[in-house]
């Protein structure tokens, strides 16, 4: 049991720093990879997930994703009783992470004037603000998520450690195709914890960590997107 809480918090840790750190490496003042884009983010928030869900698969399931592990609770695949503990880890990893990523680029935080700049390493935003939409975007990019790592299951004779090569492509595809939108959090814990870390870090000229918009849309709408995602995945025939 204690593995696997330590599996998901550690995980989750390892997902934020390399995916928060990237975001940093990219976006903030005097790093030496800024300006390199989104295409170098989008692919190193899939390695971000490929890397711990190779350490911590066999040791938690590698869900670091309070939205899929609410999802698997529902569908009967995963025990009610481990989720709170698995989302406290969840949270507790992604914070962590985050601070982790502050104290590595903290002179570039110093450097950074613009704190909309700074509060994107941590959490995600839309470009254009519209909660109805937002939520919509957060909804179906983990539906997306969800249902495609359900549907590994119907693969036959898949190799073991190819479903993680095929998540990473999951988070990737997501990110080319809606990431523009809300910046594809489809993770509560990806968003909440760094944002948290971000509200109680001394971190120089931020401005407001945004939870009017944290907690509802990179929230909810994966927890959403996800259970939509179980429900039709469970009504499919797939045996017909």
């Amino acid at each position: 049991m204690l593995l696997r809480y330590l599996g998901e918090f550690l995980g989750t840790m390892m997902l934020i720093i390399l995916g928060d750190g990237v975001v940093a490496n990219v976006c903030l003042t005097k790093s030496g990879m800024k300006g390199a884009g989104s295409i170098q983010i989008t692919f190193a928030w899939g390695l971000a997930v490929l890397l711990p869900a190779f350490i911590f698969g066999n040791a938690s399931g590698a869900s670091f994703n309070p939205a899929l592990t609410i999802a698997l609770a529902a569908g009967g695949l995963f025990d009610w009783a481990m989720v709170p503990g698995y989302i406290v880890s969840q949270v507790a990893g992604a914070f962590v992470g985050a601070v982790i990523v502050y104290i590595l680029f903290k002179d570039h935080f110093d450097a950074t004037e613009d704190p909309a700049t700074k509060l994107g390493v941590f959490s995600t935003g839309p470009s254009i603000p519209n909660v109805g939409r937002n939520l919509f975007s957060e909804a179906i990019g983990t539906f997306v998520l969800v249902f495609a790592i359900l549907g590994i299951g119907q693969v036959a004779g898949i190799a073991s450690g190819v479903d993680k090569l095929l998540v990473f492509g999951i988070i990737v595809s997501v990110g080319m195709s809606l990431g523009g939108l809300t910046g594809y959090a489809i993770n509560p814990a990806r968003d909440l914890g760094p944002r948290l870390a971000h509200a109680v870090l001394p971190i120089k000229g931020k401005g407001p960590s945004n939870f009017k918009y944290g907690l509802v849309v990179p929230v909810f709408g994966p927890i959403i997107g996800g259970l939509a995602a179980m429900g039709l995945y469970n009504i499919i025939p797939w045996n017909i």
